[in-house]
């Protein structure tokens, strides 16, 4: 199990990192980034949810529907 880890930095600003659960226990941790500004924290929270999906396969695969 993933999830997204919001936290102060000792400078500051607001950290992010995604941290992956088995059980009880986290066992691997990925450090985003940090950021001062509320905008630059929500930009670091979609990057962090891209990071979790791209380890998620697709339930359809939907790309015969996307023609360019």
């Amino acid at each position: 199990m993933a999830y997204i880890r919001k936290f102060k930095t000792t400078s500051g600003a607001t950290g992010v990192q995604v941290c992956y659960k088995e059980g009880n226990r986290v066992v691997k941790t990925v450090h985003v980034g940090s950021a001062e500004s509320e905008a630059g924290v929500e930009k670091l929270v979609k990057k962090a949810r891209g990071i979790i999906d791209a380890g998620k396969n697709p339930l359809f695969n939907l790309d015969r529907f996307n023609k360019k």
